[in-house]
Formats: structure tokens, C-alpha cells, sequence
């Protein structure tokens, strides 16, 4: 062991020299390598007010924890990062590769270089930060991507939640549209039944009132049919006893018994006389003037009753005005509520362009240090490893000679 140990010193150029040369060349990896820096931003949750004015819209709820586990959806987003690379090929040109198309040179800087730090799963709130890292050579402008890429970022989703906010009230606004509708439906409805009901109302009165009064009619024939039949008997019977005037039985008895007719006679009876006690001529008469008579409706005071009502009848005032409404929508009930939030949707506002999402912690910075060439480990290492190649090398020719010396 100690002739080896005194080899080393024999051979202390070798090794200095061989870890001088490894030295050497880590010295001039690390001036050649091409540093590569990385850079950060963080993101945490909005503060309630900044979004206030969207949640009390009673249209679209977005707690704040919310916001930010939209936003860091779209920044792991491939399809964002891809449009954010194409609206902005001046920021990447610097990694655009030769043979191949810029697409696939964004593959591999989408894969490797971009990394979203999420909080741990373990801990239960997904929500409390997000850290976006860039991974970046120093001929790209990192934190200009960086924190260009968040702001793109957010106001896609700010654009996002615009375009939801529209349909989501214009959608309101079309259901609200259907049930006012809806009302005016039943309300026509609802008057058509009415009028409906009013006019068949009408109509089935004006029907039996018609009958009434065509029965009533015929009544009053029958009855002056029936009277002029009694007169005719009343006549013949007058005629056959001579009575020409009227006249009563105490009469007709005291002139056959010859007693004067001066004087008066006073005579009471329960029953009523004979019609032909009225006599002969004032029974022809009232017989020609019922002959002679074309209609009986002055006979009774029902027949006249029974014409107002028909007259009333021929107009419906109800039913003029109910068809004469031009503003059906003063009628509608319970559409107030309705109309107020038709009213209510149609004043929001659904530029979202300034809403806040999430805070920015901190903004992505330029770092004062590379990641990579770690220089002063690699030379370190170098200098190390030039040391064992050396102690190798000193070793291998030690043995070398030794086996030289026994053979």
C-alpha cells in the first residue's frame, strides 16, 4: 500500500495534469453551454368584491376559489397555450427549429418548458394559489411570455365567461318571453271563453224569451178565440130573451111583472151574471171590435216586458268591449314580476372585460442566475472526477509495472 501511495507521488504530474485537462473542459462546457433560466409568477384568488357585480346578477354565480381554478384550467390548457404561441410567433421565434414546423417546436416547449404548480391534493384546498413556471434559454424572453401568457390567459376566460353570461340571460329572457306569452294565450283564450259564454248566454235567452213570447201570443188568440165564442153563445141567448140592453134578473123581473122602473134597485149577489144580461148590442159590438183586432200584445203588459228584454238583448255591451280592448297586455295577470325581470336582465351588463378573476401574487421576473450550467458544481465535480481519472490512470500504470517487474 505504501508502494502505491509512493507511486501516486512519482506519478503527481500525471494526476495533476489529467485533472487540470477534465478541469479544463468542464471550464469550457460551462463558457460554451447556453444558460437556461427559469422564471415564475403566482396567482392567488380575487378578492370578493371583483366579483360582486357578477354574482349579485342572480345569473351566474363564481365564488373566488372558483375564478381561480378556471383560470388555472386555462392556462394547463393545450389549446390556450397553442393560440397563445400563434398570436404571438414573434415571442417564440427564437426556438423555432430548423426541420421542423412550428407546431412541433411548440410541442417540445409546451412539454418541457411550462410546468403548473397546483397546491398538494393532500391538503384539501385546490384553490388557495397556482404557480406558473417557465423552464426558458436566455435568447427567449421569458418573463415577457410568461406574464403575457397569464394576462392572455385570463382574458380568455374573462371572453369565456362574457359569452356564458349572454346565453344564460338570453336564454332567461326567452323563457320569460314564452311564459309572457303564454299568458297572453290563456288570456285570449280565457276572453274567447268568455264571450263564448256570454253570446251563448244571449242567445239561449233571446231563445226562450222567443218562446215565451210566441206562446204568450198564442195564448192571447186562444183566450180572444175563446171570447168571441162565449160572445157568439152570449148573443144567440140575448137575442132568444130579447135583451138588447144590459140588463140584471131583478130587472127583467120587475118589467114582465109590469112594476114602474122609477126608482132604485139596489142588488147584491155572489156570483157573477150571465155575459148575456150585457145584452145583445154591446155583445155584437165587442165581437166586431175582436173580429176586427190584428194583434193581442197590448192585451198584456207581459208582451212589452218581453220586447225590452229582446231589445237589450241585440247588444252586449260586455261582449262590445271585451272585443274592442286593443292593449290586451294591461289584462294580463301576474306578469308584473315577469316584465320587472325582463327589465332587470335586459340592464345588465355583460362586459366582463374588466372582471377579476384572479390576483397576481407576483408578477414573473427576470432572474438574476441561470438554473443551468450550474458552473461552479460542474467544475467542482470536474476537477473530482479529474482527480479519480488521475489517481485511475496512476493506478492502472502501478500494477502494469509491478506485473513488468515480476515476470
Amino acid at each position: 500500500m505504501l508502494d502505491l501511495f509512493h507511486s501516486f507521488w512519482q506519478q503527481k504530474v500525471l494526476i495533476a495534469v489529467t485533472t487540470a485537462a477534465v478541469a479544463a473542459i468542464a471550464v469550457g462546457y460551462v463558457l460554451v453551454a447556453q444558460p437556461v433560466y427559469q422564471a415564475s409568477t403566482l396567482l392567488r384568488p380575487a378578492a370578493i368584491n371583483e366579483l360582486d357585480a357578477l354574482n349579485r346578477s342572480e345569473v351566474y354565480t363564481l365564488p373566488p376559489s372558483d375564478a381561480l381554478l378556471k383560470v388555472g384550467a386555462a392556462l394547463d390548457s393545450y389549446e390556450t397555450r397553442l393560440n397563445y404561441f400563434r398570436a404571438h410567433p414573434e415571442l417564440f421565434e427564437p426556438l423555432q427549429k430548423k426541420g421542423m414546423t412550428p407546431e412541433q417546436s411548440f410541442e417540445i416547449f409546451n412539454r418541457d418548458a411550462i410546468n403548473l404548480i397546483r397546491p398538494d391534493p393532500k391538503s384539501g384546498d385546490l384553490s388557495s394559489f397556482l404557480k406558473l413556471q417557465l423552464t426558458y434559454p436566455d435568447s427567449v424572453n421569458g418573463p415577457q411570455i410568461l406574464n403575457g401568457f397569464v394576462e392572455y390567459a385570463i382574458n380568455n376566460q374573462r371572453a369565456q365567461i362574457s359569452a356564458d353570461l349572454k346565453v344564460i340571460i338570453n336564454n332567461r329572457l326567452r323563457e320569460l318571453d314564452e311564459k309572457i306569452n303564454a299568458a297572453r294565450s290563456a288570456y285570449r283564450s280565457d276572453k274567447d271563453a268568455e264571450i263564448a259564454g256570454l253570446v251563448e248566454g244571449d242567445t239561449l235567452q233571446t231563445a226562450k224569451l222567443k218562446d215565451e213570447l210566441k206562446a204568450l201570443r198564442l195564448q192571447l188568440r186562444t183566450e180572444r178565440s175563446d171570447r168571441i165564442a162565449q160572445l157568439q153563445e152570449a148573443i144567440a141567448i140575448a137575442n132568444s130573451l130579447g135583451i138588447t140592453q144590459p140588463t140584471t134578473p131583478s130587472a127583467m123581473a120587475a118589467a114582465t111583472q109590469g112594476t114602474s122602473s122609477r126608482g132604485m134597485r139596489t142588488e147584491i149577489t155572489s156570483q157573477a151574471l150571465p155575459l148575456y144580461f150585457m145584452g145583445s148590442k154591446a155583445l155584437e159590438a165587442e165581437r166586431a171590435a175582436l173580429l176586427k183586432r190584428t194583434s193581442d200584445d197590448f192585451t198584456n203588459e207581459k208582451v212589452s216586458d218581453i220586447a225590452k228584454k229582446l231589445q237589450m238583448l241585440e247588444v252586449n255591451r260586455q261582449v262590445e268591449m271585451l272585443g274592442k280592448r286593443t292593449n290586451e297586455d294591461l289584462f294580463l295577470k301576474n306578469i308584473e314580476p315577469l316584465r320587472a325581470e325582463v327589465a332587470r336582465l335586459g340592464g345588465l351588463n355583460t362586459d366582463m372585460s374588466r372582471l377579476g378573476l384572479a390576483s397576481i401574487d407576483r408578477k414573473a421576473q427576470t432572474p438574476l442566475d441561470p438554473i443551468k450550467p450550474k458552473k461552479g458544481l460542474i467544475v467542482g465535480l470536474a476537477v473530482v472526477l479529474g482527480l479519480l481519472l488521475g489517481f485511475g490512470i496512476a493506478t492502472v500504470r502501478y500494477f502494469v509495472r509491478q506485473r513488468r517487474e515480476t515476470l
